[in-house]
C-alpha cells in the first residue's frame, strides 16, 4: 500500500514515516497543503493522512478539492482540534475517519489498518491466482493451505501483482505504487525484490507465476 502523508511538524512527520515503513507502507511525504494537493491529485495512493493545520493551504481546503476532482481514497485527519463540531466539518467535508493529536502509533495503524479494510472488503475480501490466496486486510498469504511468510516489502509487491493479474508492470509502475517519490530508478531493487518473491511463491512443479517482459518489467500470469 502507498500511503501519502501531509503534515508540517517534521519531528511528527519524521516518527511517523519511518514507523509506517517499517510497517511495510511506502510513504510519500508533503510539508504544506499546496504541496499536499498536488501529490494527492496524482490518484496513486491508497489512503491519505492529512493535519488539519497546514501552511499554504489548509487541510479542510485541500480536502476538498481532492473530493472535488473524485480523489476517492480514505483521508484520516490529524488535528490538534477536539471539538465535536470540527470533527463534523472535517467528516462531512469527506474525511473516512478523525484522529485527536497527540496519539499513540498503535492507534494510528489501527486506524490505518481499518479504513484499508473497509475499503478492501468493500472490493474484494481476497485476492486469488492459481493456488495463492492473499488477504490483504490480515496480511496473510497462502499456497494452498501452507502459509507463505513474507516480508512487508515482499507482500505489497505480491499484492500489487496479484491485483493486476495477466497485466505488465513496467518497473516504473511498480516503483510509483510500491516504493515512494524517492525512489531510484537506477537501482536494481525491484529485480532483487521479485526474485525473493519468486522463491518464495513459485512452487516445486515448475509451474511459473511471475515472468519477466524483458526491456519492459514483469506480468503475474498462470501458464
Amino acid at each position: 500500500m502507498r500511503l501519502l502523508l501531509v503534515e508540517d511538524e517534521k519531528k511528527v512527520s519524521a516518527f511517523i514515516k519511518k514507523g509506517l515503513e517499517e510497517e511495510g507502507y511506502a510513504v510519500d511525504l508533503a510539508s504544506d497543503g499546496e504541496e499536499g494537493q498536488f501529490m494527492g491529485l496524482d490518484g496513486v495512493h491508497d489512503l491519505i493522512i492529512l493535519d488539519i493545520n497546514l501552511p499554504g493551504k489548509d487541510g479542510l481546503s485541500v480536502l476538498q478539492e481532492l473530493r472535488r476532482k473524485k480523489i476517492t481514497a480514505p483521508v484520516l485527519l490529524l488535528t490538534v482540534r477536539a471539538a465535536i463540531e470540527d470533527k463534523v466539518i472535517g467528516l462531512d467535508t469527506g474525511a473516512d475517519d478523525y484522529l485527536t493529536k497527540p496519539f499513540s502509533f498503535q492507534e494510528l495503524l489501527a486506524r490505518i489498518r481499518a479504513l484499508i479494510r473497509r475499503q478492501t472488503d468493500a472490493e474484494s475480501p481476497l485476492l486469488k491466482v492459481a493456488d495463492l490466496t492473499l488477504d490483504p486486510a490480515r496480511r496473510r498469504v497462502f499456497s494452498g493451505e501452507k502459509k507463505i511468510e513474507l516480508t512487508a516489502k515482499e507482500f505489497a509487491l505480491l499484492d500489487y501483482f496479484m491485483r493486476h493479474p495477466d497485466r505488465v508492470l513496467t518497473r516504473t509502475m511498480i516503483a510509483e505504487h510500491v516504493w515512494d517519490y524517492d525512489f531510484d530508478p537506477m537501482t536494481n531493487v525491484i529485480d532483487v525484490y521479485v526474485n525473493y518473491l519468486r522463491k518464495k511463491i513459485e512452487t516445486g512443479d515448475g509451474q511459473k507465476l511471475i515472468h519477466t517482459i524483458r526491456g519492459v518489467g514483469y506480468v503475474l500470469k498462470v501458464e
